[in-house]
């Protein structure tokens, strides 16, 4: 897929996914967003920028974080992603955070700005993730830190199926390099080759709980990667796809609902 064509997939497929993501993955993703927020040892006072930052899950933690004399700007490629963080930002009367619709590979912020960049579980949707990283590395300053979280091997995420799913009813290519970062030390080589140092790298392993099929499905087809497409389908199709998805994941029937594995790669690199 062209890269200008994957980004205005992923934009428009993350404005349809939006108001199902949080209520489908909030407890699904923590594991993986507890780690980064570890593994980039945020301090107080400090500036943050959170790349992919969806609803601003991760974003809003780091705040709390940063405290009231620092920082965080979260950025998405989704304009609804980024109306609903906005959204709860001033409901919830918070004035050092801010949100913007901006290109992962391409950020429009100054070199140096921040002290840290988080991106959990954002950069296999970009079709160039070390051009990403590159970037991410040019807007902390020396000795700022990178930290990202990305899905691990294919054969260890359970609900790995869908993408196959889909595409067999409409050529999506959604990501299909999607679990490549997730290979090995993809992900450590990547930050390497992006100019950062130090990379520490760990694997989480997780148990993703859904508790009935309606749960399952609004997570894999709604609130999710392939929302875009399977909001295209006729009934008959959007029928067919979760019969064929929860065929998959049936091995992981655990009552009326679900425990499916998962797997997480985090790391965090050094602007040296």
């Amino acid at each position: 897929m062209e890269p200008a064509l994957q980004r205005r997939v992923q934009r428009y497929g993350w404005d349809k996914a939006s108001g199902f993501y949080e209520s489908a993955w909030h407890l699904q993703l923590k594991p993986a967003q507890d780690a980064v927020i570890e593994m980039a040892a945020i301090g107080k006072r400090e500036k943050v920028i959170d790349i992919a930052c969806g609803t601003g899950l991760v974003s809003f933690r780091a705040c709390d974080t940063v405290g009231p004399n620092g920082y965080v700007l979260g950025t998405d490629i989704s304009d609804k992603m980024v109306e609903i963080a906005s959204q709860t930002a001033r409901e919830m009367h918070i004035e050092n955070i801010q949100f913007e619709r901006m290109d992962g590979e391409e950020l429009i912020v100054e070199d140096g700005f921040f002290d840290v960049a988080i991106c959990a579980l954002g950069l296999m949707y970009m079709p160039d993730p070390i051009k990403a990283l590159k970037e991410m590395k040019r807007v902390v300053r020396q000795r700022g830190r990178v930290a990202v979280a990305v899905w691990g091997q294919r054969a260890n995420c359970g609900w790995a199926d869908i993408f196959e799913i889909i595409d067999r009813k409409v050529s999506s290519e959604v990501c299909p390099l999607f679990f490549n970062l997730g290979n090995s030390n993809m992900l450590q080589r990547s930050m390497e080759a992006a100019g950062l140092g130090k990379v520490q790298l760990k694997r989480i392993n997780t148990i993703l709980q859904y508790n009935s099929d309606e749960e399952a499905c609004k997570a894999a087809f709604e609130g999710g990667p392939v929302a875009l497409a399977y909001h295209k389908f006729s009934d008959d199709i959007k029928n067919i796809v979760k019969e064929e998805y929860l065929s998959s994941i049936r091995i992981f029937k655990n009552g009326n609902g679900y425990s499916m594995p998962g797997e997480f790669v985090v790391a965090v690199g050094f602007h040296e």
